[in-house]
């Protein structure tokens, strides 16, 4: 086994390094930046049962330390991926892994029928947690709702279940608890968390959607205090997302408990960033004499 292998229960990566939904593309727009095989997965845009056409623009805008984007989920729909986007995708030499939403169980329920009868379909990534689409948060700010959304994929096959939850709640430690005894292999932590930018100057609102959701560098403490909160309660493994953009900054993520890492927003200034990490965190394996980067997770020491 590789030092970098990392295991999410039903799901193996050959290292703990992903690229986040919504920022690679569909793979095919980065292929001049980055060699696949050096990813441990890849996420592509979220997926849903019809084409949406998006927000109206504007769609996104620099903040201090990040960007607040409001897509609104634009894309061709499920059909069309899976003739179209996937083949291509599952040629790439790593774990692809389908971020899906909806707005019904039904629609979930026809989706997890699909994937688990496709090739090359690694793990699917329930986005249950997108703030700029109405209803987009519905089923991840429910305990209940969020853990039936899980059972339809595990009742459907053995495909990898990962659930992709909102930090826009009190406490995500609920959600992620409902998510991990349905069944859930992982839990990603966290999508954008909602906010707003002002032209004072015109009183409007800067996103055409009027609210966005809030990435990069300025999310990174709350990102990594809630993978914290939730490998204290829960057993699940998670893959640590927010703000991501130095080894470093992974290695904090494991070491707060997360087993893998998203690179997000870090990835639209410097596309080959992904790559290179990998290859960093086998350095450190070796400087640290470890036998496996695995061993770092959840080592924070806290005293109380």
């Amino acid at each position: 086994m590789s030092s970098l292998q990392v295991q999410l229960n039903r799901l193996t990566l050959a290292n703990p390094i992903l690229v986040a939904s919504g920022t690679f593309g569909y793979a095919r727009e980065m292929t001049a930046f980055i060699d696949f095989t050096a990813l441990g997965g890849i996420i592509p845009k979220t997926v849903t049962p019809q084409p949406r056409a998006g927000n109206p623009p504007p769609r996104t805008v620099e903040t201090t330390g990040g960007m607040l984007n409001s897509i609104g989920l634009d894309n061709d729909g499920f059909d069309q991926f899976m003739a179209e986007k996937l083949p291509y995708l599952r040629d790439l030499g790593t774990a692809v892994i389908v971020n899906v939403a909806a707005k019904t169980s039904d629609e979930f329920q026809r989706m997890a029928d699909t994937l688990n009868a496709a090739e090359g379909v690694a793990a699917v990534e329930l986005n249950i947690s997108c703030p700029n689409v109405s209803g987009g948060v519905d089923f991840g700010t429910n305990p209940e709702l969020a853990a039936n959304v899980v059972k339809i994929f595990r009742a459907a096959g053995e495909l990898p279940v990962i659930a992709k939850l909102t930090p826009n709640v009190t406490s995500v430690v609920p959600i992620a608890q409902a998510v991990e005894e349905a069944g859930a292999d992982a839990v990603s932590l966290v999508n954008t968390f909602q906010g707003m930018a002002i032209d004072w100057k015109r009183r409007k609102p800067i996103l055409g959607n009027v609210l966005g959701g809030l990435s990069g560098p300025a999310i990174k403490p709350l990102a990594l205090r809630i993978v914290w909160q939730v490998a204290q309660a829960c057993r699940v493994p998670i893959i640590g997302v927010g703000g991501i953009q130095s080894c470093d900054d992974v290695l904090e993520f494991l070491v707060a408990g997360a087993s893998a890492v998203q690179i997000g927003t870090a990835s639209f200034y410097n596309p080959g960033l992904a790559g290179q990490l990998a290859s960093e965190l086998a350095a450190v394996v070796v400087q640290e004499n470890l036998q496996s980067i695995s061993e770092l997770t959840g080592t924070l020491q806290v005293s109380r």
